[in-house]
């Protein structure tokens, strides 16, 4: 089941969901609208290395905004924190960011129950695309979960801006466990 707006609002006034700055503005009929927070990252190695730490540059979005470019990963990040420990998150971007020819999050919507910070953003352009911070960029669903919940203790837990890959880490633990 997914939570309609109404429960969205019950539940982040409960505790039930953690949602802030709440704004009952971004309350939509069965999600809540996020804002894009003021930093990207992008990668800076012409190669990306699942298995190392990647070099990366970080952008801090201006007033006038930032020009994003089609054959680039930028990472950005939510303004607002977001997790619940009841609760299945679920990302995407919002379908009139997608009519600018931005997508955001295709690959990886789906959050954990347990997480609580900003989300990472995956923003890839079609064409150059000015984005601004605070801007409505995805909108945030909840889901109902069944059975016994074991809560996210990753390594992105309680993560403030965007976040590169850790993927290396888990690369690490594998290869020393097969050791």
């Amino acid at each position: 089941m997914i939570l309609t707006g109404p429960e969205i609002t019950a539940a982040a006034h409960d505790g039930r969901l953690t949602i802030t700055p709440f704004e009952p503005a971004q309350v939509n009929p069965n999600s809540y609208n996020v804002r894009l927070g003021p930093t990207l990252v992008t990668y800076t190695s012409p190669v990306i290395d699942p298995h190392q730490p990647n070099p990366t540059q970080t952008v801090e979005i201006g007033p006038g905004g930032y020009v994003l470019q089609p054959g680039e990963l930028y990472l950005g990040h939510t303004l607002e924190r977001v997790g619940s420990d009841t609760f299945v998150p679920l990302l995407f971007g919002r379908s009139s960011v997608g009519r600018l020819g931005l997508f955001v999050e295709i690959t990886a919507p789906i959050g954990d129950i347990g997480f609580h910070g900003q989300w990472t953003l995956m923003l890839s352009p079609i064409r150059p695309l000015r984005v601004y911070a605070g801007m409505k960029i995805g909108q945030i669903m909840f889901f109902v979960a069944t059975g016994t919940v074991a809560p996210y203790r990753g390594k992105y837990q309680a993560a403030t801006g965007p976040r590169p890959s850790c993927y290396w880490q888990d690369v690490a633990r594998t290869s020393a466990v097969a050791s």
